[in-house]
């Protein structure tokens, strides 16, 4: 796999991460992306696919929600 097609690492489900930017699907934490952009990129994909689920991206950083609402 090339770094361009890498996957997102996936999260342990006891620890919150300490950095990133993580996407929440109806509360659960899925999977963690470095920058914001690429968080909200996915995140609002999967919104656009599934407008009936509760997408959020998490900064570990900040310990911060941002909703993500579907454009339709």
């Amino acid at each position: 796999m090339t770094q361009a097609t890498k996957k997102p690492a996936n999260l342990s489900v006891n620890a919150m991460p300490r950095d990133g930017y993580v996407m929440a699907v109806d509360g659960k934490l899925k999977a963690r992306y470095e920058s914001e952009g690429d968080a909200m990129a996915a995140a609002s994909k999967l919104k656009q696919s599934y407008p009936v689920l509760k997408v959020a991206v998490h900064d570990a950083a900040q310990r911060t929600y941002s909703a993500v609402d579907s454009q339709e």
